[in-house]
């Protein structure tokens, strides 16, 4: 092989690098971006949602709707856990984290709105 195909192959490597580092570089930052604007709008809704002082007569109606199927009529757990003392275990924001992004399988999560969720958590500190 000459000198000159030999340096034209090198430079098409070269090339074929950076444009592998430019095309990794602009996913991780779309990624990176994604993940702090969705890391955003998660932190202003567990903040919204904190700021509510909720009914747990509604978060009890609410409850009824949507979890006794799997944790029982009186919250002692069918398929999910007991949720007595839930509230001593896991802070709000945990909570809230937990039932919007159903973190332990298989719970499913839910689109709740801050009201609502704010309901539902003086609901479970009812448990206590």
């Amino acid at each position: 092989m000459s000198t000159s195909s030999s340096s034209a192959v090198e430079r098409e490597q070269k090339k074929d690098f950076f444009k592998k580092l430019f095309v990794f570089f602009v996913v991780s930052l779309i990624s990176f971006m994604i993940f702090f604007v969705n890391h955003h709008e998660n932190n202003k809704y567990i903040i919204e949602t904190l700021k509510i002082n909720g009914s747990a007569k509604d978060g009890y109606s609410l409850f009824k709707m949507n979890c006794v199927g799997c944790h029982g009529i009186t919250a002692r757990g069918l398929v999910g856990p007991d949720l007595h003392s839930i509230t001593q275990r896991l802070n709000d924001k945990e909570i809230i984290k937990q039932v919007t992004g159903g973190l332990t399988p298989p719970m499913p999560s839910f689109e709740i709105d801050p009201a609502n969720m704010s309901n539902l958590l003086k609901y479970l500190h009812s448990l206590e």
